[in-house]
Order: structure tokens, then sequence, then C-alpha cells
């Protein structure tokens, strides 16, 4: 341990708050971007696939605004079909299509994990 000075001890202080705080929450970004893939390949993985076109088309998006940083997994291409295969639809001359749910469950699996993994982050320093 260094000496240091009661004048610059709370600039000291400060500094290694900072540190830690950045360390955190670079560490939390990382690790949030890697779940935030993991759902979208799952949820590639498990969509129906007649084509493969709607399947190939999940991408993931940062939204970083005001100091919150979310990640959005959706359908590029299809968005207004994701909802159709997830929950099923009525058909044009009458009955039902059943759903194929592929998004929800792939962020049922990885993301229920996420809260604990980031307070372990948090109690480890990054």
């Amino acid at each position: 341990m260094a000496n240091i000075d009661i004048g610059q001890l709370a600039s000291e202080i400060t500094k290694a708050v900072l540190e830690y705080t950045e360390d955190v929450s670079e560490a939390i970004d990382k690790r949030v971007d890697e779940v935030a893939k993991e759902v979208c390949d799952e949820a590639a993985r498990e969509a129906p696939k007649r084509t493969g076109d709607y399947a190939k088309s999940f991408k993931v998006t940062k939204q970083d605004s005001g100091g919150v940083s979310r990640r959005y997994v959706w359908n590029k291409k299809h968005s207004r079909r994701v909802h159709l295969l997830e929950f099923g639809h009525a058909k044009r001359n009458g009955g039902r299509v059943q759903g194929r749910p592929h998004l929800r469950p792939a962020y049922d699996r990885f993301a229920a994990k996420l809260p604990d993994e980031i307070a372990r982050i948090i109690r480890n320093g990054g």
C-alpha cells in the first residue's frame, strides 16, 4: 500500500471507485451482449423453417439512452410475422394455425440467469 497524503485521500478514493464502476459496467455490458446473442441464436434455431428466410433474419439491436443500455432481439425482415408464428393465428377460411413458440422460450432460457450473473459480477468487481 502506498503512502497517501491525507489531502489526496478523497481523490484517491474517488479514483478507485471510478475504476471499479468502469470495470463492473464493462463486464455487465459484455455479459448482456453475450446473453442477447445466445437468445438470438436460440430463437433462430427454434424458429419455423419453411424456407429458412425467417430464421436467418433475427438480429440484436443495442440501444443506449440516459445511462440505460438495452438489447432487443427482433426479426429485421419479418417483424410483423413474429407474434403470428409465436402465438398462432386465425386462418382466412376459418380454423386456427397453432403457435410455434420460439422467441419467448429462448428468452426464458437464457435471460432468467442474467440477474444472478450481474450480481456476481458486481460482487467480484468486474
